[in-house]
């Protein structure tokens, strides 16, 4: 079933292209990303708790969690750096691909 969550530190293409990337690679299913909207949205097939679980920890783990999760600041600060840094692969994939 496709299921959406909103995901917070998502700024462009490049953001965009990591998660689809990453999320991808990892089994997931029909991967998009909303940008359109505040906050962002991810979608992809998910099966079952345990992928659900799977596919939030992937995007904290790339800076991209969860818009209603709560972190302290440092744990918050260390996301968006993550989050910049995986925007700029991003960025640097598509270009390559261009």
């Amino acid at each position: 079933m496709k299921r959406s969550f909103e995901v917070a530190n998502v700024r462009c293409g490049g953001c965009a292209n990591t998660i689809t990337t990453k999320l991808t690679e990892a089994g997931f299913k029909e991967v998009e990303v909303d940008l359109a909207c505040e906050p962002r949205k991810v979608t992809a097939v998910i099966e079952n708790e345990v992928q659900e679980a799977h596919f939030k920890d992937l995007l904290t783990k790339l800076g991209y969690p969860l818009a209603d999760a709560a972190f302290g600041r440092f744990e918050t600060a260390g996301l968006k750096a993550k989050s910049i840094v995986s925007c700029a692969v991003g960025k640097f994939e598509l270009n390559r691909k261009q």
